[in-house]
């Protein structure tokens, strides 16, 4: 027999009530107990008025638990407020004065503790980590963007539904921020805790990346290294630190050990306070996160066959032949390099306070260290371009002037959009590194979000029309100026540059559907809009009258295009958001 919950799956035919069938608020029939946490019990029930399944936190309202129906509305506002594919809804609270009772989603899946003790093995890969890692870490920055924290990630939080999806349960630890910050740990669960919380002390964002990072180490190495009878001993244990990782996974990249160590850190000034930056520090050295959806989508779908177990109990992954694939990342973090020091090495002779073989290696470092973090490649640019246009022998007050604004828009760019997404830096280099300024929009509609993609695209378009100005004037002040001016003064030049911006919102936007579909039609609106704009920039041109097209960027408009229809493809569903879809909860 299986060790799952028996699953009920009602037809409209079969809501009228039973004899013996127990009913919540009277709405809802309880189909099955899922289990018991600190604050309460889950069941999954079915609405009889909506005809769907639905999971319910029942709590109680008693002296003895300390809840009270005040602080149990307050988790339900809690919940309410975190709208998030990988964030699991809460649809209603009611309370009947001896229990409080929250409405959610319910995820036809299992949480990841299920998975892993039903999983031959008792560990995830590498791939399936990155998938896992990657969608928790999206659900908490958007909670910590609402400044709401968790405070109780687990493995029994963290569900998988039967398509792969990974949704963060249970923010019945949450606590909200005030105006002067957030407050004091108010529990937790030993093992997954780090010390500040374990002492009831301060805590902030870095706590809940200390527990994401305690769940990594357990799904890939099967063992919780902090998990202790008493939380004096886990705090011995994460002072001892948890050991070495390439010991337990030897055929893991080493340098994910060197990020979940600084992540396990004790102090929380060792740990990161982003949890997107955490995430993408580690997976690529754990594999491919579209890899990890179609695995975890197999397993969930064979542990819930509950009449085709294997012989112990366990799912067993089908066999497969060696993978000789990059991490993803890899090709990213090159290309940009590639670009950097394409860009930069016509840009360094012209800046004064460098000089013969500096000039010669600065490109080259500075390739490296976009390697290394390919976010650092916009704000070099900014600074190289700047410092090239501020020293320019014979340099104006105008071209100090442009060369610090340009420093300046770059770095608050940088600083919003840049630093948190690896092709952002990208999207800034090819209009300046291709013919056309417009090269960058389809990029930005691929890898931002529509706001951050329009504002992108029209940095990216003004960065690479002043590069492919000044490399061409030499860096001449003058020269320069008169360029620029007889640019400002064509209306091709506005044209482009709208065309450009709307490719990227377009893209972005139609995108943000979640399914491949979305993101390849997404792709191909915004290539029609940048066609539109050259098609009129062609027209207005010769005054109405067809004159040559712009055939260098609508050619690699195009071929951007499809690879971000391929890059698309293979990348899978943005988030897998489907609507449906519904949980099962929390637990112990």
């Amino acid at each position: 027999m299986s060790d799952l919950p028996t699953r009920v799956h009602p037809t409209p035919l079969q809501s009228a009530a039973q004899p013996h069938d127990e009913y919540l608020l009277g709405r809802y029939r309880v189909l099955e107990r899922r289990g018991r946490g600190g604050f309460g019990t889950v069941c999954t029930c079915w609405d009889m008025r909506l005809q769907r399944r639905v999971a319910i936190k029942r709590m109680p309202l008693a002296a003895e638990t300390g809840t009270t129906a005040a602080e149990a509305l307050a988790e339900a506002r809690t919940a309410c407020m975190l709208g998030h594919p990988n964030i699991v809804t809460v649809f209603d609270f009611e309370s009947d004065g001896t229990f409080a009772y929250l409405v959610m989603e319910h995820v036809d899946g299992l949480n990841l503790a299920e998975l892993l003790a039903r999983v031959e093995g008792g560990r995830l890969t590498g791939d399936e980590c990155a998938h896992v890692l990657r969608s928790v870490a999206r659900a908490l920055a958007f909670a910590h963007e609402n400044r709401v924290l968790h405070l109780d990630i687990k493995p029994t939080n963290i569900m998988v539904d039967r398509q792969g999806v990974v949704k963060l349960a249970d923010f019945g630890m949450a606590t909200l921020a005030s105006a002067a910050g957030y407050g004091g740990a108010r529990g937790g669960t030993v093992g997954y805790m780090p010390p500040e919380q374990i002492d009831g002390a301060m805590v902030d964002e870095r706590t809940d990346v200390f527990s994401l990072a305690v769940v990594v180490w357990q799904a890939l190495t099967g063992t919780n290294p902090f998990l202790a009878r008493s939380a004096e001993d886990s705090r011995r244990r994460i002072a001892k630190g948890p050991g070495r990782l390439t010991k337990l996974c030897p055929g893991l990249d080493p340098g994910a050990e060197a990020v979940l160590l600084g992540e396990l850190s004790p102090s929380p000034s060792g740990r990161s306070a982003d949890a997107l930056d955490f995430a993408e520090e580690l997976v690529p050295h754990l594999g491919l996160p579209t890899m990890g959806v179609e695995s975890l989508r197999d397993l969930v779908s064979q542990a819930e066959k509950d009449d085709e177990p294997g012989d112990d109990g366990r799912v067993r992954r089908a066999p497969s032949g060696p993978a000789l694939r990059a991490p993803e990342g890899l090709v990213a973090r090159l290309v940009t390099a590639v670009l950097t020091f394409s860009a930069l090495r016509l840009v360094t002779p012209h800046v004064a306070v460098l000089d013969g073989a500096p000039a010669a290696a600065a490109p080259l470092v500075c390739a490296l260290l976009s390697t290394l973090w390919p976010p650092a490649a916009a704000p070099l640019l900014a600074a190289a371009l700047g410092a090239a246009l501020v020293t320019s022998p014979g340099g104006s007050g105008a071209g100090v002037l442009l060369g610090i604004l340009l420093f300046v828009a770059l770095l608050l760019w940088w600083a919003v959009v840049g630093r948190r997404e690896r092709l952002s830096s990208l999207a800034l280099l090819l209009p300046c590194c291709l013919p056309s300024p417009a090269c960058g929009a389809a990029l930005s509609g691929y890898a931002l979000d529509p706001g951050p993609a329009a504002l992108t695209a029209l940095l990216g378009y003004l960065t690479g029309t002043l590069y492919h100005a000044a490399v061409t004037a030499s860096f001449d002040p003058t020269a320069l100026a008169d360029a620029l001016v007889t640019r400002a003064s064509e209306p091709v030049t506005w044209l482009l540059l709208a065309g450009s911006v709307a490719c990227a919102a377009l893209s972005s936007a139609v995108a943000l559907r979640g399914s491949v579909a979305g993101g390849v039609l997404g792709q191909l609106l915004g290539l029609a809009c940048l066609g539109a704009s050259c098609v009129l920039a062609a027209s207005m041109e010769n005054s109405g009258i067809w004159s040559a097209l712009d055939w260098s960027t609508l050619v690699l408009a195009l071929l951007l295009s499809v690879l971000m229809c391929i890059a698309t493809v293979l990348r899978g569903p943005l988030y897998e958001d489907r609507e449906g879809e519904e949980i099962d909860e929390f637990s112990e």
